[in-house]
């Protein structure tokens, strides 16, 4: 046998083999070591080698040597401080004078040199320990001194000029050595009591609390803007802040007190005063700015404010502090600083939203009064506006609120005139903006505040004072007020401080805020006057007409505002509610009032330009004050509620009609709707005589049968009609005291059989129980509990005729619903007519024979199982083949 290849081929094959395997081996192996080593855990840090058995080796340390130092420092300091304030306290008698002066001071100058030697050692913690202790030294040393040779002063005074002497000492202390972070500190908090102390005396010259608190205040904002440290620069910011905080809050309720201008002056000054050194103080901290104007703009505000109000009669106060907020923002857009801008506006904001919130009552009240005559409907006409709003209210208030109201409303329509630089960056570049102004274009406003075509002039780069970059061009201030903006540094160029579409939103708001603020300051116009109450329903009739045209056709407001059309029809939606509430006083003006109202949002609701959930919301308004005309109307004939229930049907019945002309209307569905609600309010003042009830559940199947002839709306709109009917006969039967189930139940069969053979023959292959199950059952099934209930022998007879002609036509027509049907009720009402003789049969026979026929039975059953079996399986087969 030869081999193939030959042995010396096939020995050098195998060991070429061999090496390559050897090869892979090798890899594989180093491989595997690397996988080992990367999914074993990281092991434990060796262990310096070391003896066994340690039994009192040191554990390890769990602080540093700094913070044990430091703890060291700290408990050494507050033990000596208490060994010298117990010294001080209580062993100071055991010493004589000379004694006394000389531990003290020996004392004190050796804690307060101490820190010298020990920064020249870089030992600073201890120094600052020393130094701590030293302070504290010094305060006992003003109290022994105060104790031993001035007991006669006052304590008030003498705190005053120890507290003052103390500050100076310590702050020249902490200057000389620099290091030390403590005394700076200290005397910048200790500088807050010298000057309120002395105001404490009531001496001879001493100032009054507030001025020494402003003043203080006035110290601290110093402090705080040239001091070096950062903690004495947050002392003194913190002091100032509440120094200053008091003292307005003094100033402001001496204001609120004065009964005449001479006697508000003095508060105005204060107030001016510290809105002086509030504008300093934002003027020259940057991150300060909007808080420290906002506080001076309401400053200045409450000063000129509280002299006018103190001038004027009762109720006009708040319109002059708003008219001082408006003289405000007028200085704002004359051209402060842009850093002073954002807070003054929003001192003045707050100013107008005060001014409206104390004017809201009244416009609460004038919407709210109508509520009140609705428990004497058509008494007659009032003699006013107040006494038909029902007002309590003292006279002295109402003329003021329309005045503000209108006067804020001004003011914001002025603001969302303004060019936004936000609606300009926002646009897209060559669109035109909200005021037809092109992004970049010739003629367009470089900046707010500047006339179209001027460029704004280059930011200035120098302030006031050498503080570089403070001061900012008029057009930056202007709209630095108005949106937010802030200069670029560039010359011509402008740039929003936050997102592009803010000054959209803020011109948005304003329009709004305009148009809202005018309706409310016209609708309080009659109350404010007491204008007679044709004036009153005819002014608010003109304002409902006025908003529901804003709200259709493009106008003012929604050109500066994208919601203004949603806010101008509620408007118009509160005051015709407002003014139909009204008009109940008597019957001419309810008349006159619906009918216009219907008019005017009949004519709004017609299709315009306006947004479809608007015209929407028109219609079903004007829907809903025709059911209230005709319903009044009614009323006025001196109809029981029966019989203004089938008028109120005139109105779903002209829905339908409207919604059903050719072409349809556009807010079709909303207004079937509103609609269906009449017949709702219809069916419920029927409901107290049935014969009218059956009357309306009819019409309003017939509105609805009309409503289903639209192919859109027959699949609800036909069940609704087919359920009214049925309910109205049911009604109909119920009022002629018709007890017979069959009565109520074969109107319904009837017509659900007719639908079922109607619908088997468009579609053979519909299940019979989907056909005529139904149908069938709404009767069957309560005839058959009102057969076994019955005594007499025809309705079981008749049920039992019914359900055999049923069985018999299931079975030949091989209807699977009218067998099953037919036979279980055919089988039930024979079961109650053989139950009594099947009793009296169970009665005569011996107690054994049951279990014996029972027994019987079993044996016949088991013994024929499978064939019975097979049996049933038939019939289940069967009746499945059937429809």
């Amino acid at each position: 046998m030869e081999n193939v290849p030959p042995p010396a081929e096939e020995l050098a094959i195998l060991d070429r083999e061999l090496v390559r395997l050897d090869a892979r081996r090798a890899q594989l192996l180093a491989r595997r070591a690397w996988l080992l080593n990367a999914i074993r855990p990281p092991a434990a840090p060796a262990m310096p080698a070391a003896p066994v058995a340690r039994p009192f080796a040191a554990p390890p340390s769990e602080t540093s040597p700094p913070n044990v130092q430091n703890l060291l420092l700290t408990l050494g300091g507050i033990l000596l401080t208490i060994a010298a304030i117990a010294f001080t306290l209580v062993s100071w008698g055991h010493l004589g004078i000379g004694g006394r002066s000389a531990v003290l001071g020996a004392v004190t100058v050796a804690a307060l040199a101490a820190p010298v030697a020990l920064l020249r050692r870089r030992l600073t913690s201890t120094a600052e320990v020393v130094a701590a202790l030293g302070l504290v030294l010094m305060v006992l040393d003003a109290y022994a001194l105060h104790r031993v040779a001035l007991a006669d002063t006052d304590g008030l005074g003498y705190a005053a000029f120890a507290s003052a002497a103390l500050t100076a000492l310590w702050a020249a202390y902490g200057l000389s050595l620099d290091e030390l972070r403590i005394p700076l500190p200290v005397a910048a908090l200790t500088a807050q009591l010298p000057l309120p102390l002395w105001a404490l005396t009531g001496a001879a010259g001493a100032p009054s609390m507030e001025w020494a608190l402003l003043a203080t205040a006035a110290l601290d904002v110093a402090v705080a803007l040239w001091a070096k440290p950062a903690s004495v620069r947050a002392i003194a910011a913190t002091g100032g802040a509440t120094t200053g905080g008091w003292a307005l809050l003094i100033g402001g309720s001496q204001s609120l007190a004065a009964d005449t201008p001479l006697e508000a002056i003095a508060p105005a000054v204060l107030l001016l005063a510290a809105a002086a050194l509030a504008l300093f103080a934002a003027w020259r901290a940057p991150s300060a700015a909007v808080a420290s104007s906002a506080v001076a703009g309401l400053a200045v505000i409450a000063a000129v404010g509280g002299v006018v109000r103190a001038g004027v009669p009762e109720g006009w106060a708040v319109l002059g502090y708003l008219l001082c907020a408006v003289a405000l923002l007028g200085l704002v857009r004359a051209g402060l600083p842009g850093r002073l801008t954002t807070g003054l506006t929003g001192a003045s904001g707050a100013a107008h939203a005060l001014a409206v919130l104390w004017s809201l009552p009244l416009v609460v009240l004038t919407l709210a009064g109508p509520l009140t005559g609705l428990e004497d409907i058509w008494s007659g006409a009032p003699a006013g506006a107040r006494e038909a709003l029902g007002l309590e209210l003292p006279p002295s208030t109402l003329p003021a609120p329309p005045v503000i109201l209108l006067l804020v409303a001004t003011v914001l329509a002025a603001a969302s005139r303004l060019p936004w630089p936000g609606a300009a960056a926002a646009a897209t570049p060559g669109t035109p903006g909200p005021e037809g102004a092109r992004s970049g274009t010739p003629g367009a406003p470089a900046h707010p505040g500047l006339p179209e075509g001027t460029a704004r002039p280059p930011a200035s780069t120098s302030g006031p004072a050498g503080a570089p970059g403070t001061s900012a061009p008029t057009g930056a201030a202007a709209g630095a007020a108005w949106g937010g903006w802030a200069p670029s540094g560039g010359a011509g160029a402008a740039r929003p401080a936050g997102p592009a579409v803010s000054g959209v939103a803020w011109r948005a708001l304003a329009a709004c805020g305009a148009l809202v603020l005018a309706w409310a300051g016209l609708l309080v116009l009659p109350s404010s006057l007491d204008l007679n109450y044709p004036a009153t329903v005819t002014l608010q009739l003109l304002l409902t007409a006025a908003a529901l045209a804003l709200a259709v056709r493009p106008g003012w407001v929604t050109r500066h505002a994208p919601t203004g059309d949603a806010v101008a029809l509620a408007c118009g939606l509160v005051g015709a509610v407002s003014a139909g509430l009204l008009s109940l006083a008597t019957r001419p003006a309810t008349f006159a009032v619906l009918g216009t109202l219907v008019a005017a949002f009949a004519a709004a609701a017609v299709p315009t330009r306006a947004h479809r959930a608007v015209q929407a919301v028109l219609a079903c308004a004007g829907i809903v004050f025709a059911t209230a005309l005709v319903g009044a109307v009614g009323a006025a004939a001196e109809l029981p509620p029966h019989h203004v229930a089938l008028t109120l049907l005139a109105v779903p019945a002209a829905v339908a009609l409207l919604a059903a002309r050719p072409g349809g209307h556009p807010v079709a569905l909303p207004m079937e709707f509103t609609g269906a609600s009449a017949g709702l309010l219809a069916v419920a003042l029927a409901t107290g005589h049935r014969p009218t009830l059956a009357l309306v559940l009819a019409l309003c199947g017939v509105i609805a049968a009309g409503t289903a002839v639209r192919a859109e709306r027959r699949p609800a709109a036909g069940y609704l009609a087919a359920v009214l009917f049925v309910l109205a006969t049911w009604v109909r039967l119920a009022a002629s005291d018709i007890a017979s189930p069959e009565a109520y139940t074969l109107p319904v069969t009837v017509p659900a059989l007719v639908v079922g053979v109607l619908r088997r023959r468009r579609d053979p292959e519909a299940s019979s129980w989907t056909a005529y199950g139904p149908g069938l059952a709404a009767t069957l099934v309560p005839s058959l509990f009102a057969a076994w209930g019955d005594e007499h022998w025809p309705r079981p007879l008749l049920l039992g005729l019914a359900a055999l002609a049923l069985t018999l036509v299931g079975a030949r027509l091989r209807l699977q619903a009218l067998l099953v049907l037919g036979g279980a009720v055919l089988a039930l009402d024979a079961l109650h007519e053989l139950a009594p003789y099947v009793v009296q049969a169970v009665g005569a026979l011996p107690r054994w024979l049951p279990p014996a026929l029972a027994g019987l039975l079993l044996l016949a059953v088991g013994a024929t199982y499978e064939q019975r079996l097979r049996d049933a399986r038939k019939l289940r087969d069967t009746l499945g083949r059937m429809r």
